[in-house]
């Protein structure tokens, strides 16, 4: 499995989902501070893209999995939507057919 999580079941690189277990985390270990802070690891930031601004979500899964989800900033969430509806009708070009409609109206 990707990223040194030998084992660890739930890794999406689509939907840039992780499954941190206590027991599996070997290489990677890091320190919660005072204020409840913790660091990603650069090689698990670099691999999966985390970049400053991006939230994470954390959703305990048991006593001894937590479930953290990469939300990115809404810049590369814009980036990323950026014309994902062609696909859904390529014949169409939604742009001229808005300028055509605001044209019949007035």
């Amino acid at each position: 499995m990707a990223g040194g999580f030998a084992g660890a079941a739930g890794v999406d690189a689509h939907s840039l989902t992780f499954l941190f277990s206590m027991s599996i985390i070997d290489s990677m270990i890091t320190t919660i501070t005072q204020k409840n802070m913790v660091t990603v690891p650069a090689k698990i930031a670099q691999q999966y893209g985390i970049k400053p601004g991006y939230r994470l979500e954390w959703i305990a899964v048991d006593d001894e999995q937590i479930l953290v989800r990469v939300i990115p900033n809404r810049r590369e969430l814009s980036r990323r939507m950026l014309g994902k509806g062609r696909a859904l009708a390529p014949e169409r070009d939604a742009v001229a057919e808005l300028v055509e409609e605001r044209a019949r109206e007035g």
